[in-house]
């Protein structure tokens, strides 16, 4: 089963429910954190490093000797990573998505590939709980394409062991690339304006992708019940609801877990786990 915790906005609580539902886990969990941009589920299970594999893109070069300034490899890029001003064209890299469109309709050949770094992904044994693996993507500084590494994390996960996806906050490309191929997702909130705004295009954007969620409550006691009747008239599941405790937020900010300081808490996330395997689809 492979479980998404996603967000509309940042600050709503996903890496805390991302982290706390991997330590209560009864069986091996792969935690896999797919915020690329800034990574922070290590700061949380300290461990060793099993592996490091740079993740690249191929980037088009241009033999001049055999270009004849067409412009077909101009008007096939989206991205404008490689423009035909007067008869040469001229190459962006970083602008590149890597998806090889230049190369297929040059018609002399005069294109090639090559490979530019836009990462590394790592696999982490975590030392103080056996039962989990951290995998996580680090986006080169000044890097701007988060999805293919995102694609690359993903694509460590072993098959036939449950894997927990935090993804980045919104509703963006690197969101979609993470959600997408989930067997569920949960949507962390707050109950505020902002919360409820930003749920409605999170809820957008998985029916979308047609995978089926529920939502966790965060900070519950800080604002009203609005997200309680939007998820009434959707018809969607409450899955948890997380009271506003003080001692949550002091424990994260000490790198601790609230399942592991707080006993109370273990049932919850207990509970939202079992929850997860009743309505998820793959697990009836």
């Amino acid at each position: 089963m492979i479980i998404a915790i996603a967000s509309g906005k940042g600050g709503c609580g996903k890496t805390t429910v991302s982290l706390n539902l991997a330590r209560v886990s009864s069986s091996s969990v792969q935690l896999v954190d797919c915020d690329v941009e800034e990574p922070n589920d290590h700061l949380f299970l300290k461990g060793r490093c099993q592996s490091q594999e740079k993740v690249t893109i191929p980037v088009p070069t241009v033999d001049e000797s055999r270009c004849d300034g067409c412009g077909q490899c101009s008007r096939i890029c989206q991205y404008h990573a490689i423009v035909c001003l007067v008869s040469k064209p001229l190459v962006f890299p970083e602008l590149c998505h890597g998806c090889g469109g230049c190369v297929k309709v040059c018609p002399r050949k005069a294109i090639q590939e090559t490979e530019r770094k836009i990462g590394v992904v790592e696999v982490v044994n975590i030392l103080q709980s056996d039962h989990i693996t951290l995998i996580q993507g680090w986006l080169d500084v000044g890097v701007a394409l988060a999805t293919p590494l995102i694609r690359a994390v993903k694509a460590r996960i072993q098959s036939g062991i449950l894997a927990i996806l935090d993804a980045p906050a919104g509703t963006s490309c690197p969101v979609i690339a993470t959600v997408r191929g989930a067997d569920y997702a949960v949507l962390v909130t707050e109950p505020t304006p902002f919360g409820l705004h930003d749920l409605s295009l999170a809820v957008d954007m998985v029916r979308a992708l047609g995978v089926p969620f529920g939502v966790v409550v965060n900070r519950c006691g800080v604002g009203d019940d609005r997200i309680l009747a939007f998820c009434r008239q959707q018809g969607i599941p409450i899955l948890l609801e997380i009271p506003d405790d003080r001692r949550i937020a002091e424990a994260y900010s000490r790198g601790v877990l609230a399942v592991d300081l707080l006993p109370e808490y273990r049932n919850l996330f207990e509970s939202l786990m079992e929850r997860i395997r009743i309505l998820c689809p793959i697990d009836r």
